[in-house]
């Protein structure tokens, strides 16, 4: 069973914003730089990266993607605070 996730992610304010991002990265764009460049949150300054956590500690549908996808993948949320691109980098 999976304790904890470990994620960089993207927040923006549209699903279109989104959408573009990951199409982007997967068609190799560098995940840590859009971040940088893109990202609204704090964090996003550091590539996106937002450290280990367990569950309880993030909003309902990013923990749920967290803990759903394998590391590697990308996905997109949305949440209270706007459209997420998530990058699962690992998990224990």
């Amino acid at each position: 069973m999976v304790r904890q996730a470990r994620c960089s992610h993207i927040l923006v304010d549209t699903q279109q914003e989104a959408y573009d991002l990951y199409n982007q990265i997967m068609s190799g764009a560098n995940f840590a730089q859009l971040a940088a460049q893109r990202s609204k949150c704090p964090s996003g300054r550091q590539g996106g990266d937002l450290g280990w956590f367990g569950r309880g500690q993030m909003v309902k549908p990013f923990e749920d993607a967290a803990f759903s996808y394998n590391p590697g993948d990308v996905t997109i949320v949305q949440t209270q605070f706007g459209w997420h691109v998530i990058y699962i980098t690992g998990q224990r």
